[in-house]
């Protein structure tokens, strides 16, 4: 067996062991129609390992388009049942659409909500399971406590993690579906930082939610676990709260920045650094 052969059963062999420790550690939320949907006939097979998806993607249609509006994204009844409090499903679907559209900046230029354009983006969180704020305010505690004493942090106590369901459409202007998803995923021990929220998981995992259905949008194919690519410098602008490449990115508040991620690694709750657009400082 040469060595490049070697070098690479190795790496598929790291590969699956990491992903057995991680779902080991995950929750699990289940993939199924939320009932949004124009159409749910052409979704494909179930696919993916830590986030569960069926996809559906005209790409003609799509490489088409120039111009894409994005909706507010809405909760189901099931979902708002979970998640009572407004604030709390405010930060779930403004890091979901905010995700969506700095993305979709890439190759579209994104219009106002209430302005016409070739693609409309319609989302909705159809379910969500809660974080618990106990067991997240200890494994916060351990991890921190452990970092001083350990060269690594132990990772999250499995107990309690949260997750979320979304599924999307693309619409163009004969409300023609052109592309649609329904997606699910549950927090990991590893990948999510427990924040002290009852959306504390959702909050990030809406986030790569808000990837994967841009990835499919932009490509047109069901996004890969392993796709991996270099972010633009206007996502990486945006990532670090900057001002958007349109302005109607803006609707959706800007990204917290490096606030955002110290308040994440010591577990705060993302309200406490994500602010909606009206009061954002």
């Amino acid at each position: 067996m040469s060595d490049a052969s070697l070098a690479s059963r190795w790496r598929s062999v790291v590969l699956l062991l990491g992903a057995v420790l991680v779902l080991a550690g995950c929750a699990s939320v289940p993939l199924k129609q939320g009932g949004t949907l124009k159409s749910y006939d052409r979704l494909g097979k179930e696919s993916g390992m830590l986030s569960k998806s069926r996809a559906y993607a005209d790409k003609d249609a799509l490489e088409r388009a120039r111009t894409v509006r994005i909706l507010p994204s809405a909760f189901s009844p099931q979902a708002t049942a979970r998640i009572p409090a407004n604030g709390d499903r405010d930060l779930v679907t403004r890091a979901l659409d905010r995700a969506v559209c700095v993305a979709l900046s890439d190759k579209y230029q994104v219009v106002a909500p209430d302005q016409p354009a070739d693609l409309t983006i319609r989302n909705a969180v159809i379910d969500v399971l809660p974080t618990n704020k106990t067991m997240a305010g200890i494994s916060t505690i351990t991890s921190l406590g452990s970092g001083f004493v350990l060269p690594i942090s132990i990772p999250r106590i499995p107990v309690g993690l949260g997750g979320v369901a979304i599924e999307g459409e693309v619409l163009d202007r004969a409300e023609t579906q052109r592309a649609a998803i329904i997606w699910a995923r549950g927090a990991n021990s590893f990948t999510e930082n427990p924040r002290l929220s009852d959306v504390g998981d959702a909050y990030s995992l809406a986030a790569s939610y808000g990837g994967d259905f841009s990835d499919l949008i932009l490509r047109g194919t069901d996004p890969s676990l392993l796709d991996f690519h270099l972010p633009t410098m206007q996502r990486i602008s945006s990532f670090f709260g900057g001002q958007p490449k349109y302005p109607a990115c803006d609707t959706f508040g800007r990204e917290p920045g490096v606030p955002g991620m110290v308040a994440g690694m010591v577990g705060a709750p993302p309200q406490w650094t994500d602010k909606p657009p009206e009061t954002r400082q």
